[in-house]
Formats: structure tokens, C-alpha cells, sequence
């Protein structure tokens, strides 16, 4: 084992690390500190909590979560698609074709249920 082939990627890891030890050691000293009673109190989307926290979160709540990681999902399959569009051809277009069909009748599909309606 060659420590000098480790040698760019450790200084790689050194310097991201010293950037943000020393961004936020800036931000301390530079940064103003004027603590009140309002930016110290606890706060759960503007307001005073009422409620155990150990309850369980209405089931829209995933359900948004997991439509939006799906959905997002596809983005990452486009952008290498197009990048090699050229070189896949045909084929490669129809079955993106295909891909993005089956994903717009989930899509109906999921609308016609009501999964995105928020009430």
C-alpha cells in the first residue's frame, strides 16, 4: 500500500474540513449573539407545543414523502438518458418512452385515488 496515492484524497478531506471548522468558528465570533425569550423558547411550526411528541404522525404525512422521493427518482434516470441519447439510440429512446409512460398512469392512477389531495 502507497501512502502517496492516498495522499490528494486525504488533503481533499483535510481541506473540506478546515473550510467548514473555519466558517463556523467565524460565524461564532463574528456573528452577533443577542439571546431573548423568543429565540430560546421551543417552537414546532410557530407554536408553543401542546402534545406529546412521542405521537404518531398522520399516515399523508409518508405517503407525501414517499410520492415525492418517487417522482423524484426519475429526474436521475433523465439526466444520463439525454446526456447519451446519442449513443443509445432508438432503442434507448422508446424504452425511456415506455419508462416515462408507465410513471405518467401511476401518476393518473394515484391522482384519481386521491393521494395528492391534502385535506
Amino acid at each position: 500500500m502507497n501512502i502517496e496515492q492516498y495522499l490528494p484524497v486525504l488533503m481533499f478531506i483535510l481541506v473540506g474540513i478546515g473550510i467548514g471548522v473555519a466558517s463556523m468558528t467565524a460565524g461564532k465570533i463574528l456573528g452577533p449573539s443577542r439571546p431573548d425569550s423568543e429565540k430560546l423558547s421551543p417552537y414546532e411550526c410557530g407554536f408553543e407545543a401542546f402534545e406529546d411528541a412521542r405521537l404518531q404522525f398522520d399516515v399523508r404525512y409518508y405517503l407525501v414523502a414517499i410520492l415525492f422521493i418517487l417522482f423524484d427518482l426519475e429526474i436521475a434516470f433523465l439526466f444520463p438518458w439525454a446526456v447519451a441519447l446519442k449513443d443509445i439510440g432508438l432503442f434507448g429512446f422508446l424504452s425511456m418512452m415506455l419508462f416515462l409512460g408507465i410513471l405518467v398512469l401511476g401518476f393518473i392512477y394515484e391522482w384519481m385515488k386521491g393521494a395528492l389531495d391534502w385535506e
